[in-house]
């Protein structure tokens, strides 16, 4: 029994060890998409996902940009979360070379969602921004959803938590979001919540399942409307 055992965990490192050599991140931002606007300036998205470390996780890329019944454009982030060995999904989009501009409040984003609890990032841009080790933090935020329909909300910038993976930075006060380093925005499905808790299952999941969110638009606040919570 604890040689199978034994033989079954070094099986399962190895696929992890796999798969986290065969991720094409290059190819996933050769492939990114074209889907919506922030502040005038287009979004190309591309998928990272929990391949990245060997896990199971993946986007429907060619499901990231749908038309509206309206014949609009929106985004959508959809796909299928696979907790064996791993547990998020995530779509990013580079921002413009100035950042946010410095009078940017806070995010207000309009959504359908499914009735489980993404998250929204911002993060300089760098590729190892956010990871366990990096020294710097992606900025994460959670953006609760429902299946009745649109909803609009703002996001205050001074919400957002500094993070480090799936882990929350402990010491926010030595970290500052800065809103012109910011170049790069993502939304993101993930067993942690962005203080770093659980995901409770009846807003996440469970062993394997899809998830799906539209997004009609997203645009920065840059007045007094940014402390709002709902609007």
């Amino acid at each position: 029994f604890f040689f199978y055992f034994e033989r079954s965990i070094d099986n399962n490192k190895m696929g992890q060890a796999m798969r986290m050599m065969k991720y094409d991140r290059a190819g996933n931002l050769a492939n990114s998409i074209d889907a919506l606007s922030f502040d005038g300036y287009p979004l190309n998205w591309h998928r990272l996902d929990d391949g990245v470390m060997g896990g199971k996780s993946e986007t429907l890329q060619d499901l990231l940009m749908t038309p509206t019944s309206e014949g609009e454009s929106m985004l959508r982030f959809s796909g299928t979360i696979n907790t064996e060995g791993g547990g998020f999904a995530s779509i990013r989009a580079p921002l413009s070379e100035t950042g946010l501009t410095k009078e940017t409040k806070a995010l207000r984003i309009k959504y359908r969602g499914d009735g489980r609890t993404y998250k929204v990032l911002l993060s300089n841009g760098n590729q190892s921004t956010g990871g366990p080790w990096s020294k710097n933090p992606s900025w994460q935020i959670d953006l609760p959803t429902s299946s009745n329909g649109v909803t609009s909300t703002s996001l205050p910038l001074s919400k957002f938590l500094p993070s480090f993976g799936a882990r929350a930075a402990s010491d926010t006060e030595n970290f500052t979001l800065i809103p012109s380093e910011m170049h790069e925005i993502g939304l993101m499905l993930s067993l942690k919540l962005s203080d770093g808790s659980d995901n409770p299952v009846s807003t996440f999941g469970e062993g394997i399942f899809d998830f799906c969110l539209d997004i009609d638009s997203v645009d920065p606040v840059t007045s007094k409307e940014g402390e709002q919570k709902e609007l």
